[in-house]
């Protein structure tokens, strides 16, 4: 391996971490991941998160000194610049975390923190399978809902660096509580978090249900329900696709993209999630911004955010000031290796 070949990639969500070691064509050489468990704090989930990078880097046949830079993906707010976690609705506890001096003091190399969703814009753009695109947006449907941007093929981060927080795009000012405190968010109606309570809410009510028998309901548990004909997992499935929909057509008239990619383990429901939130997004969007878009799921499947927060590194690696042109890169696009389940002590 030559140096400068491979960053360690460690990427921190609400309900599970992920680590990898991914090289410069988005090849994934190790891929694992282990639950978040939130409600330990964040002095023993980053211990258990460092844990899992030294995991990564063992499966892949690789130390610490092998890796050009370690590259950091977590929801937001953060501050990319100081390196620092600045309180996530999905992270209770991570206020003012400085996840960037704790990863740079474990593993010796340097590290870059990014917004999950801005940095999984990235690895779509420079990893995908999308042709020539320019301009780019990314979603994450998953425990929360966040985005990034790429405009003319470059990433947009925004002033604080948090730019693309599609999440807390308003789709009913006076809707639920969302966790960032206001009211009628996305992120409200169509993360997992999200459509998991709002069935269990139902539910509650002594609504029949066949989720009734299912110990624990989530938001795959809806979908697997609903496509077996349940009517009360149907009514929030469908309210959740009407809503991300919705939500989408917004985005699309704003910016106008080539492109909309969908990421996260919401979709993993696949067609069944994706064919009615195209429709609705691609039909309610302005005509000339519907008609020039394309709704599609993401390449990488669940190992999205580790090749995001790669990307994120290499580029900041390579000065950080564009993303490279697909006719430079090739479209490249990466090897998935198994995934292996990490049990927590």
């Amino acid at each position: 391996m030559t140096f400068g070949d491979h960053v360690l990639a460690l990427d921190i969500g609400g309900t599970k971490l992920a680590a990898g070691v991914v090289g410069r064509a988005g090849d994934v050489r190790s891929f694992v991941r282990t639950p978040t468990r939130v409600e330990e704090g964040p002095d023993t989930t980053v211990k258990r998160l460092l844990d899992l990078g030294r995991d990564a880097l063992a499966e892949a046949g690789h130390r610490a000194g092998d890796m050009a830079a370690v590259g950091i993906g977590c929801g937001g707010p953060l501050d990319p610049v100081t390196g620092r976690v600045q309180g996530p609705p999905g992270l209770p506890g991570w206020d003012d975390v400085p996840i960037v001096d704790l990863v740079d003091a474990a593993y010796g190399r340097p590290s870059f923190l990014e917004n999950d969703a801005t940095a999984a814009a990235l690895g779509e753009y420079h990893y995908g399978r999308w042709g020539d695109v320019r301009q780019m947006l990314y979603l994450t449907v998953s425990t929360g809902v966040g985005g990034g941007v790429i405009l003319d093929g470059r990433l947009y981060r925004g002033a604080a660096g948090n730019g693309g927080e599609f999440g807390h795009v308003i789709i009913d000012w006076n809707g639920r509580l969302c966790g960032c405190g206001q009211r009628g968010c996305i992120e409200a109606y169509a993360s997992g978090t999200s459509i998991a309570r709002r069935a269990n809410e139902a539910i509650a009510t002594g609504e029949a249900s066949s989720m009734r028998e299912v110990p624990v309901v989530t938001a795959e548990t809806v979908s697997a329900h609903a496509g077996r004909g349940d009517p009360l997992a149907r009514r929030v499935w469908d309210e959740t696709t009407a809503a991300l929909g919705r939500a989408l057509a917004v985005m699309i008239n704003v910016v106008e993209p080539e492109l909309v990619v969908l990421g996260g383990g919401v979709t993993r429901a696949g067609d069944a999630l994706l064919l009615p939130v195209r429709h609705a997004a691609l039909s309610q969007a302005m005509r000339p911004a519907g008609a020039a878009a394309r709704v599609e799921l993401s390449a990488h499947g669940d190992t999205v955010g580790v090749v995001g927060a790669a990307a994120s590194a290499f580029l900041h690696l390579d000065g950080g000031g564009r993303t490279h042109d697909l006719a430079e890169r090739g479209n490249r696009s990466h090897r998935l290796p198994p995934t292996k389940e990490v049990s927590s002590p």
